[in-house]
């Protein structure tokens, strides 16, 4: 499995070595305030994360009480992963930000509590009012 992707500008690339251990759809604050919505996100191990180019880091402490690392293009400001201080095995990936995104499909709404009223949620989706457990890391077999 290998999948890439890359900011707007095409500054930034990066390539994925390991299918993601969750997609969600995340409603907190902080991810409405970077797409004026919810955001599609995978969660990928940090170490199947293989980045090109320069990024910019802004850290925040997240609703859930956590410190976070946002990693943004500083040409075109695409914000392109996170990751937490409280789950240092994992990067937050934004699935918009994939050359191809047809094969990833959403999991879950999280921080379903901080969502706006107009909130379009898939209701077949399990759902969670804040931050749900940490997901288990895929085993490969051989």
């Amino acid at each position: 499995m290998d999948r890439s992707g890359q900011c707007l500008c095409g500054a930034v690339t990066f390539r994925l070595t390991a299918e993601p251990v969750a997609t969600r759809v995340c409603w907190c604050r902080d991810c409405q305030r970077i797409a004026a919505n919810g955001t599609v996100n995978m969660v990928v191990a940090a170490d199947a994360l293989e980045v090109s180019g320069e990024t910019r880091l802004y850290q925040s402490v997240a609703d859930s009480g956590n410190q976070m690392s946002r990693y943004f293009c500083p040409q075109c400001g695409t914000h392109l992963f996170a990751g937490s201080a409280a789950r240092p095995q994992f990067r937050v990936v934004r699935v918009g930000t994939l050359d191809d995104a047809s094969g990833i499909a959403p999991n879950a709404n999280i921080w379903t509590d901080s969502a706006p009223a107009w909130a379009c949620m898939d209701p077949a989706l399990d759902s969670f009012p804040t931050q749900p457990a940490a997901p288990k890391p895929q085993v490969q077999s051989s």
